[in-house]
């Protein structure tokens, strides 16, 4: 599993953004010189001025970084270097008789901190109402590139990249001999490429977003849909337009826009707002579903760090070649598999190719959420990611 790269030992992390940096962001915050708007209530052109206004307003006069520094540091949390690259991370120890390993990642424009919401439940569940039977050790690292897993200086991160890195961190580093995975987003392509490349160390893989290694929409047939699924491509005939635009940017150079992020944190609060906005479950209010708190933190973390250029890069990285698949290795997920379908997500595969390329072991369609399904919709997932892991726990794990 090693990576022929030198290998450091983990540390502890603590956030500590120096008060310097704040003042600077409160500063920029307060002379952002706006851009006109105009017969855009609906938001047909983009994110509208008033709301962003708002936003900005209470992110200067309201919220507290410290207060949600505070909050993150309430977590164990490590950075360790695997592969050329910093990876910070989360780990909290599950409490019951058994806890399996599971490594949850986050997407774009997600960072760790959207898991806040699944973590305490999945790590301790008798707590939250649930079977301590059910308890896991919650392992939730920041991508690559991405917030606190910084700087990244090196090119070539890939999913298949990232995968390995996860392997090593979850068995070399954490020693645990076999563990699950989760992700949506980002974190679906990496957990998916782990149940891919490494079967033999993992117990199974949840996905919250359809994706299966070297599997490409270009190879899905009318006739691949039942009945049944029709409005999954209803859905993605809608959602395309709001994901047109960032692809693009982002597959193709991403380096241009992110000079104009890095120097304006409304501009990078705007980017990553949209897509909260459109991408997810909330009929048109972002705030009905996330608090301005949780977007702003979102947003902070992305501009304090650094790191909306590199993160921006894995999607050069990943979309301009073909999926990096094992060498040898058909398409498709040889761990066992889960996918929970959340209505309002982008993209959807239908069940047909799930069990043509995978193990598959559940296929649930959910009754609401969009695409960032830990931090809309935790209560379900977090019950969809026990009900699939449950089967696998005897005899599975160190």
């Amino acid at each position: 599993m090693t990576s022929g790269v030198r290998r450091s030992e983990p540390s502890s992390f603590e956030v500590n953004i120096p008060e310097d940096d704040l003042a600077e962001l409160r500063f920029r915050l307060d002379r952002t010189r706006w851009a006109d708007d105009f017969s855009n209530q609906t938001w047909r052109y983009g994110v509208e001025r008033s709301w962003l206004a708002d936003m900005v307003r209470y992110w200067v006069d309201v919220y507290d970084w410290r207060a949600q520094e505070a909050l993150i540091n309430a977590y164990p949390a490590y950075l360790v270097h695997i592969a050329g690259m910093p990876v910070h991370f989360l780990r909290v120890r599950g409490k019951g008789p058994n806890p399996l390993p599971l490594v949850v990642t986050h997407g774009w424009p997600w960072t760790f901190w959207d898991m806040k919401h699944i973590i305490g439940p999945l790590s301790d569940p008798s707590v939250w109402g649930g079977n301590a039977d059910d308890a896991f050790d919650v392992v939730v690292p920041s991508l690559p590139g991405f917030g606190f897993s910084s700087p990244l200086l090196r090119d070539g991160v890939d999913v298949a990249v990232i995968a390995d890195a996860w392997a090593e961190l979850m068995t070399e580093v954490l020693g645990y001999e076999r563990f699950g995975a989760y992700g949506g987003d980002w974190g679906a392509m990496v957990s998916a490429q782990l149940g891919h490349a490494h079967p033999e160390l993992v117990v199974g893989v949840e996905l919250s977003m359809s994706v299966i290694p070297g599997v490409s929409r270009r190879d899905v047939l009318p006739e691949h849909w039942a009945p049944e699924e029709e409005w999954m491509l209803a859905r993605m005939a809608e959602a395309e337009p709001a994901i047109r635009s960032h692809l693009a940017v982002h597959v193709c150079d991403p380096q241009t826009l992110a000079y104009a992020l890095a120097d304006s944190p409304a501009g990078t609060a705007a980017w990553l707002w949209e897509r909260r906005r459109a991408w997810s479950d909330c009929d048109g209010d972002p705030l009905s579903v996330f608090s301005r708190e949780d977007l702003i933190t979102n947003a902070s973390i992305y501009w304090l760090t650094g790191t909306t250029t590199t993160s921006m890069r894995l999607y050069a990285e990943q979309m301009t070649r073909p999926w990096p698949l094992k060498p040898g290795s058909a398409p498709g997920i040889a761990a066992p598999t889960g996918f929970a379908i959340f209505p309002k997500d982008l993209v959807f595969l239908p069940r047909r190719l799930a069990e043509t390329h995978c193990d598959l072991r559940r296929w649930t369609v959910m009754a609401k959420g969009g695409h960032f399904a830990p931090a809309e919709q935790p209560a379900m997932l977090v019950e969809e990611i026990r009900s699939f892991f449950r089967p696998m726990r005897t005899g599975q794990v160190q």
